[in-house]
This record gives structure tokens, sequence and C-alpha cells, in this order.
């Protein structure tokens, strides 16, 4: 697992001056960049996410996160007792159609200005490819969390896979969560309460929407998904945050079990998700009886061949299912 995780951070960091990813958006706006394998499997898996969620998780996010200052490792920009002296800067995105990509040629290349960020894909991609290797030598089910990001393999233990579920995955279990228990695919959360700073007087987090470049300020804190893996709960989950009141009924439409914390700390569980256990008090649906229409163009049906896919077992309350 040591050995997926070491290749992505070489293909797909964007804070090291010697990764692959560094070297692609060095060469924005020039000829088509020959890509290893992998970065290309990033790139497409990006891109895919970009597409199934119309645009509202998009890897050219690059420069408005260096226009937050962002430009560095997390643990060198700070949090949000430190600051970034520049005040807030906002950065256009150029889109995710404007990136080209060759699967033949093993090829990618980014319009002039372009700095791609995978941040939202590439880690639940390697949780997902570290499983399956895990799985393969192991024999017997297998669980990776990569940072908060779930991915499985195989048969569960009696009972499925014990997760503890909050706004931060490094917190203990004395703050407010919810534990539930996962029998297969994957499981993600995003959040706007981790990854924050100061910018100028401002406090802004990683999770930009692509329509303003600025953080999403939407109706959610964190949103935490399951799904078919770990990768496609990982794009519902940042999606949803984008999306903030319209995201209830698209996800619901997806069938895909999710629990959203809202900005006031009340909570909402969809599609199966289990509200027993859960430390913070639910709330009704924000937005419930507006009449308001979720635009899913390029989404497919869950468990589709190509579309964001359900977790075949779904979630359940902690406890649930043992003898």
């Amino acid at each position: 697992m040591t050995e997926v995780v070491a290749a992505f951070d070489r293909a797909c960091s964007r804070f090291r001056q010697d990764s692959e990813l560094t070297g692609l958006n060095d060469a924005a706006g020039r000829a088509p960049l020959r890509v290893s394998p992998l970065l290309l499997d990033a790139v497409m898996a990006a891109l895919r996410a970009a597409r199934l969620t119309g645009g509202d998780v998009d890897p050219t996010i690059g420069q408005a996160l260096i226009a937050l200052g962002y430009d560095r490792d997390f643990g060198s920009v700070g949090s949000v007792g430190s600051a970034v002296a520049d005040p807030v800067r906002v950065a256009a995105i150029a889109g995710w159609r404007t990136v080209r990509v060759d699967p033949e040629a093993s090829t990618v290349r980014l319009a002039w200005g372009v700095k791609l960020d995978l941040g939202a894909t590439a880690k639940a991609l390697a949780a997902d490819r570290a499983v399956a290797l895990a799985f393969q030598h192991a024999g017997c089910g297998v669980l990776v969390s990569l940072g908060g990001d779930f991915a499985t393999s195989g048969a569960p233990p009696p009972g499925g896979w014990s997760i503890r579920v909050t706004d931060d995955h490094r917190s203990g279990f004395e703050e407010p969560g919810q534990w539930i228990t996962v029998r297969s695919g994957g499981l993600a959360t995003s959040s706007t309460t981790v990854r924050r700073w100061h910018a100028g007087e401002r406090t802004v987090h990683h999770l930009i929407d692509p329509r303003t470049g600025a953080p999403a300020r939407g109706a959610w804190r964190t949103v935490s998904v399951a799904a078919g893996s770990c990768l496609d709960a990982n794009i519902a989950s940042t999606a949803a945050i984008v999306r903030g009141e319209r995201a209830e009924a698209w996800l619901q439409s997806l069938a895909l079990p999710s629990r959203l914390v809202a900005v006031d700390g009340s909570v909402r569980h969809l599609a199966g998700w289990p509200s027993q256990g859960d430390d913070l008090t639910s709330c009704a649906a924000i937005g419930a009886g507006t009449g308001m229409t979720v635009a899913t163009a390029g989404v497919e049906s869950a468990g589709g061949p190509t579309g964001i896919s359900a977790a075949a077992a779904g979630v359940q309350p902690m406890g649930a299912g043992l003898a």
C-alpha cells in the first residue's frame, strides 16, 4: 500500500517540484505532454468527475487555490490561527473542457495559464488502487483509509467495517459524530471545517466553487457519502458541498447514502443513511417544498457503467446486523 501512495504522490502532487503534475502544469499552453499511465488515469478520473457533476468538481481550480494562498503543502500554509499576508484574490477558472487528453498517445495538453489540482479525486483513486492490491495479496477482506477516505474490498468482518464519521477524521471520540458500519464500496467525507486558513481578513477553505473561483459558501459544512468506490464517494461528497441546497435531491436521485451537516450543526440523512446513533440533531430538508429542480445532465443512474455507483450494501448504524 505504501508503494501505491508513494507512486500517486510522485505523479499527482501539486506541491512537489519533481512531480509529474508540476511538470504538466508548467507545460500549460505548449504542445501536448506525454505522461505516465498513472497520471493519465488520474487526469481522466478528474475529468470524469467534472463531467458527472456538471463541472461542480473541476480539476482546473489549481490557479484559484494558489490565488487564495494554497500554493504549498497545507502544513506550510498554516491553519485558521495563522494568516496569508495577501488579501483574498480570486482567479478565473478556465474549465475542465479546456483540458485535452489523448488516451492512445498518453498525452495531456493544458490551455495557457491552467493549473490542475487533483485533490478531489487522486487520493480517493489511490485508496481504491491500494485496497485492490492489498486484497490481491492478503486474500481476505481489506479496508484502507487515506486521510478519512475509505475503500473496501472482499468480505467484511461480521457486522461490517466500523467507521466513525465526523467533520474531521482526526477528531477524537469526544467530538460529535456517528458510528456506522459499511460492508462494501467506499466512503468519503468532504468538509469546509478542515484545511482552513486566513487570507487577509477572511477565513477561506480549499473547496472551490468553479463558477466563482472562491471557496464554496453553501448550505453544508460537511458531507459524507457511501458509494460503489471511494472515488465515486469523494466525487459526490465534494460536489454536494459545492451544490449546497441542490445536493439533497441529486444525492437522492443517485441513491447514494449520505450524511449532510448544515452550517448550524444540524444533520440530514439521505438515501438509506441511518439516523440512529448520530450525536447531531436532524433537521428538516433545506429547500423542501420550493419546487427546486436539480440538474443531472451527464450523471447516469446509480450503478451505471460510467455513472456514480451506489454501494451494494449501503450503510448501517453501528451494531446493525450483528448476531
